[in-house]
C-alpha cells in the first residue's frame, strides 16, 4: 500500500494517513505527500501510488470526487481527529483585530471580533505566519503555542476537529463490501 495525501509535512493528512497506514501494519515510508489534490489523484492514475486519502472537509473534495469518478473510487472511509486546535494570539499585540483561518476553520470558534479574516491554505501556513510574525492571531495546532511560548499565546482552546476521510483507489469495492449499502455499488 503506497499512500498520497496532501502535504506539507506536520499537517492534519499527514498526521492522518500515518495513523492509518500503522493500523494497517504499512510502514510510514509508504506516504507521499503532494502540494495539490490533483497531483496526488493524477499520481493515482498513473499507478505511482495505490491510495489516496482525503478528508471531506477539503474544499477540493467535491471537485475531486466529480473529476475522478469512474477512476477512482472510495475503497474505505473513517472518523478521524485532527490535532488539537487552538485560535492563537502573538504576545504583545494587546487586541488582535486580524486573524489568519484554513477556509475549512473558519467557523470552529467566533471570529466576530476581527476586522480582517485572512485565508491561509492550510493551518500548517497560519502556524507558520503566526511564529514570523506575519499574523496577529489565528487557528491552527495548540502545539504551535509550545513552538514559541515567549512569542504566543493561547486565546482559546479548539480541541481536535472530528472529520471523516475517504481512501480512493482506481479498483472499485465489490458489491459485497460491508461499506455498501445494500451491496449496492450504483
Amino acid at each position: 500500500m503506497r499512500i498520497a495525501t496532501l502535504g506539507p509535512h506536520g499537517n492534519n493528512h499527514e498526521l492522518i494517513a500515518l495513523r492509518y497506514l500503522a493500523k494497517h501494519g504499512q510502514a510510514a515510508n509508504q506516504l507521499q505527500l503532494f502540494e495539490q489534490f490533483s497531483d496526488a489523484f493524477e499520481a493515482l492514475m498513473a499507478g505511482n501510488v495505490s491510495h489516496v486519502l482525503q478528508c471531506t472537509a477539503h474544499f477540493a473534495h467535491s471537485d475531486c470526487v466529480g473529476r475522478y469518478m469512474h477512476r477512482a473510487y472510495p475503497v474505505d472511509t473513517f472518523i478521524a481527529g485532527s490535532k488539537p486546535l487552538a485560535l492563537i494570539a502573538r504576545k504583545g499585540v494587546h487586541n488582535p483585530r486580524q486573524v489568519a483561518i484554513q477556509p475549512a476553520t473558519r467557523y470552529y470558534t467566533d471570529l466576530s471580533r476581527f476586522s480582517d479574516i485572512v485565508e491561509a491554505p492550510t493551518t500548517v501556513a497560519v502556524a507558520e505566519g503566526l511564529l514570523a510574525g506575519i499574523f496577529e492571531a489565528g487557528i491552527c495546532a495548540e502545539e504551535t503555542v509550545q513552538q514559541a511560548p515567549e512569542a504566543l499565546e493561547l486565546l482559546r482552546p479548539l480541541g481536535p476537529a472530528m472529520d471523516a476521510w475517504v481512501v480512493y483507489a482506481t479498483t472499485p469495492l465489490s458489491t459485497s463490501s460491508p461499506l455498501l449499502l445494500n451491496g449496492n455499488a450504483c
